[in-house]
């Protein structure tokens, strides 16, 4: 006879519950979409989400390949890194900055960079940079993404050697890695982006950009989603991305 899927407790399931609401509040995506992501039912996540149903290993484990992340707690955490329980000092692994030594970078951003899928378009969206104090560190969230389900976020290195900020996404040794510098007196940031394109099926290439990171009250209504010439944002867009290599603030080699 088949083994019945596992039931995970009240508390773990509670635990679980709250940790998919904040990611789904950070990503803003719908739980209608978090659910065709995961190959469940609407019905079923409502449910379990709400407390109605427990948590079953299969869901959790749909769910977390859907989202990218653990959403179970290990029993026994390793103890963490006294430099990640400073709450004022990042870990070395992240540069070590303080956090008053980065308050500069914290912010909301508009965020442009070539649209992988029009040649003649610009993909934009926003970007929130902000100081989390559990891991000890800046931290960014996307938003306002028109491919919601590829929204990301991560944690935030700023090295001294280089003078450069990397935004990092790490997902199960999956990376996306962005590599920006920032004008100390505007506030925007150049760079370049290196990712995966998604193809068809299940095809991905690396395929890698300039972006540019806008203030976002350097713009007074910014437009999101794939912006094309006829939008009254798409020349201010394309001027800072030409910018990023024509000064330049990234280079891109012929093979």
């Amino acid at each position: 006879m088949p083994t019945p899927d596992k039931q995970l407790s009240a508390e773990q399931s509670r635990q679980i519950a709250d940790t998919i609401r904040e990611e789904v509040a950070r990503r803003r995506i719908s739980r209608q979409s978090l659910a065709e992501l995961a190959k469940l039912s609407l019905s079923t996540l409502e449910k379990v989400l709400g407390g109605r149903r427990p948590f079953t290993l299969a869901t959790t484990v749909r769910l977390e390949q859907a989202l990218g992340v653990s959403l179970r707690k290990t029993p026994e955490a390793a103890p963490a890194p006294a430099a990640a329980l400073n709450g004022e000092v990042a870990p070395d692994g992240l540069g070590a900055y303080s956090r008053r030594a980065v308050a500069w970078i914290e912010g909301t951003y508009v965020t442009v960079r070539p649209s992988f899928g029009d040649k003649d378009a610009i993909f934009a969206y926003r970007t929130e940079i902000s100081w989390d104090a559990a891991v000890s560190s800046l931290v960014f969230h996307e938003s306002e993404r028109q491919d919601a389900a590829f929204t990301q976020f991560g944690e935030v290195a700023v090295p001294n050697q280089s003078g450069h900020i990397y935004l990092v996404t790490n997902r199960h040794g999956q990376h996306r890695l962005i590599t920006v510098a920032r004008l100390a007196i505007s506030g925007e940031m150049y760079g370049i982006i290196t990712t995966l394109l998604a193809g068809r099926g299940s095809l991905l290439t690396p395929i890698a950009a300039p972006i540019a990171y806008l203030p976002i009250t350097m713009v007074a209504s910014p437009t999101f989603g794939r912006v094309s010439s006829g939008d009254p944002n798409y020349a201010v867009y394309r001027q800072h991305l030409r910018r990023t290599t024509d000064e330049p603030f990234a280079m891109f080699l012929p093979g």
